[in-house]
């Protein structure tokens, strides 16, 4: 199988939206942000699934510039960010009030978990904005179709398939540098994209109280490719690769306070997927085997050049999903898959692990209403099998309006560090959560308003337990602590979202977010505090013109989040703020475009967690060419 990967590796899976009535393969369906595969596995128009979905296009990444991908993210309802320190440091990304770890993360249908990670998780400063076509955002529970680490949600990032050459570069503040390249062909036969990209910056110091600069440089390649055998039948492949270089600080003697240190990290990041796919009448198929590897190294060359420690996590995937069409507008989405999972360490011997699943929706999409439910099995080899249940509705009102909900369960396996490390503790189970959300939405020509209410409700929450002092009990032979299964925790809100086109040269976006995320464990001391970094309160503007003036676009995007707790025990208060960015482009000629943006305008030092360096004020230009 991974000689097959090795292969293909020159060309990808198309793109995440399909439309029923296209033949295998064609590009059309990748260019509609109406149409996603997120909420079903199969393709299906947004105004059709009872769930949240929102879609950053390939035209909004390019309005927003830069490869700081949090950026985009930040846009939408629901999403709260934080770093450690400036671009390339650990960024996790959470949604309405969930672990970062808790949100499934999708490059070209591939999971990217870290499988070696404590937690799992995906970190999102490994991933920059060169080459995405576009970002599906779901929020809320939807382990139905997608399994394990779907409790808050999912976001399914995707790659171009370029007919032609697109190339760009930027420069900026601190040394910074970035070029992005992406050639392509594409037919209703074949379609073959090659992208990579290199950037490079010298950052701020991750120890808020330092001065050494603490930089990130990354350079990556990938693809993605098509060939129809038929006009129903297609091969399919995608393939990414990343190498990644971050500076970080550490805690070093005599005082052991976190400061300046040497210290930096290596990760890096091979994900793909090989397969076929059958587009019929009544049946759509698609089968393929996936591989995702993460390889972390930490070095500290205070200590020598070899490496302190490191990880490896390795998953690979094989998976099965279709769609069947049924009389009276009725339709099946189903699946299987069976995972398999390996993870070592420096100081841990390898460990390995498979996870099986089966699922089905059963869905009636009428003209004006839908109505979809499903069930999904899970056979994990380390902690046994988990049920799955969720549904979802729409319905069409006069006066352009849509009613929607969804309910949505979801659950987390144990990491193979969870259970195995020698933190580890075997007799863990799965955490679990309930997820309801319910919303209006009314659009017209120039106008799409929506506001949704939602509520998740988790328990089985795996925490690490200190064993200082203890020798008994779960602490037995754990005398540096282990995971147990010891939280419950609540997240309710409301998330409004506001798009206006009075014209079509002038908009305006806003997304307001209201989240409150507690610990809802009886007997804990924290109960009923607010979880460590979810501020109540998030507020993110956008405003874009395309002048009459030689075709100069302006833009400025102003985003605030209130103040927050960076600890369980909410003892330490991030004090929240407001990050303003100022935007420009221009055309040179037909194919060439100038771009320039000023970054945080205000200079102002807004911490997502606590004692790491923000970046402040930060000026960039750079060059865009289409062929």
């Amino acid at each position: 199988m991974k000689s097959i990967l090795a292969i293909a590796a020159a060309v990808s899976l198309p793109s995440i939206a399909w439309a029923d009535d296209l033949p295998a393969g064609t590009a059309q369906d990748a260019q509609n942000d109406q149409i996603t595969v997120i909420a079903t596995g199969s393709a299906l128009r947004l105004d059709q699934t009872g769930q949240p979905v929102s879609v950053i296009s390939a035209a909004d990444l390019r309005q927003i510039q830069g490869t700081d991908l949090t950026r985009a993210l930040e846009r939408i309802p629901g999403i709260t960010i934080s770093r450690n320190g400036g671009q390339g440091a650990f960024t996790g990304v959470r949604l309405r009030g969930a672990e970062a770890e808790q949100v499934l993360v999708l490059i070209d249908g591939v999971r990217v978990e870290d499988v070696s990670a404590p937690s799992g998780g995906f970190d999102f400063g490994t991933l920059t904005a060169g080459g995405i076509e576009r970002i599906d955002v779901l929020r809320g529970s939807n382990a139905v179709i997608w399994g394990s680490a779907a409790i808050g949600g999912v976001i399914a990032v995707t790659s171009r398939e370029l007919n032609g050459i697109e190339a760009s570069a930027e420069g900026g503040s601190r040394n910074s540098y970035a070029a992005d390249a992406s050639a392509g062909l594409s037919s209703e036969r074949y379609a073959l994209t090659l992208d990579g990209g290199y950037a490079t910056t010298d950052g701020v110091s991750a120890a808020a109280t330092g001065t050494e600069p603490d930089g990130f440089h990354q350079w990556r390649i990938g693809g993605k490719g098509r060939l129809n055998l038929t006009p129903q039948l297609a091969l399919v492949a995608t393939a990414r690769y990343a190498d990644t270089h971050t500076d970080i600080d550490g805690f070093p003697p005599p005082s052991y306070i976190f400061a300046d240190t040497p210290e930096y990290q290596l990760t890096r990041q091979l994900s793909g997927r090989a397969g076929v796919q059958y587009r019929g009448d009544a049946l759509n198929l698609d089968a393929g085997y996936a591989l995702a590897r993460t390889m972390r190294d930490y070095y500290d060359p205070t200590y020598g050049t070899a490496p302190s420690y490191g990880y490896r996590g390795t998953s690979e995937r094989a998976e099965l999903t279709g769609r069947l069409r049924l009389p009276a507008q009725f339709a099946l989405d189903f699946g299987g898959d069976s995972e398999w999972s390996r993870y070592s360490g420096t100081f841990d011997a390898e460990q390995h692990a498979r996870l099986s699943s089966a699922h089905g929706m059963l869905g009636w999409y009428g003209d004006r209403a839908t109505l979809a439910a499903g069930l999904r099995y899970d056979d994990h080899s380390r902690f046994g099998d988990a049920w799955t249940f969720g549904a979802n509705g729409s319905v069409h009102l006069p006066y352009n309006l849509r009613l929607r909900a969804s309910y949505g369960e979801g659950f987390k396996a144990p990491t193979l560090y969870q259970l195995l490390s020698n933190y580890g503790n075997p007799a863990l189970v799965p955490e679990h959560a309930r997820s309801y959300d319910a919303g209006i939405e009314w659009t017209t020509s120039t106008v799409r308003a929506a506001i949704t209410a939602y509520r998740r409700d988790s328990r089985n929450l795996i925490a690490f337990v200190s064993c200082f002092g203890v020798t008994g009990g779960i602490c037995t032979n754990r005398p540096w602590g282990t995971y147990d299964n010891i939280g419950s925790a609540r997240a309710e809100g409301i998330e409004a979202e506001v798009e206006v086109h009075p014209v079509p040269a002038f908009g305006v976006r806003m997304a307001y977010t209201l989240a409150t995320a507690c610990n809802r464990t009886v007997g804990n001391a924290n109960f009923g505090k607010d979880l460590a970094r979810r501020p109540r309160h998030a507020v993110a503007t956008s405003v874009d013109w395309n002048t009459p003036w030689h075709g100069l676009a302006l833009g400025a995007d102003l985003h605030f989040q209130s103040a927050s707790f960076d600890d369980a025990g909410n003892f330490t208060r991030l004090p929240g703020g407001t990050i303003a960015t100022l935007r420009a482009s221009v055309p040179v000629v037909r194919q060439v475009e100038l771009f320039g943006r000023i970054e945080n305008v205000t200079d102002a030092h807004v911490q997502t967690a606590a004692g790491y360096g923000t970046l402040g004020r930060s000026v960039y230009a750079g060059l865009r060419v289409r062929y």
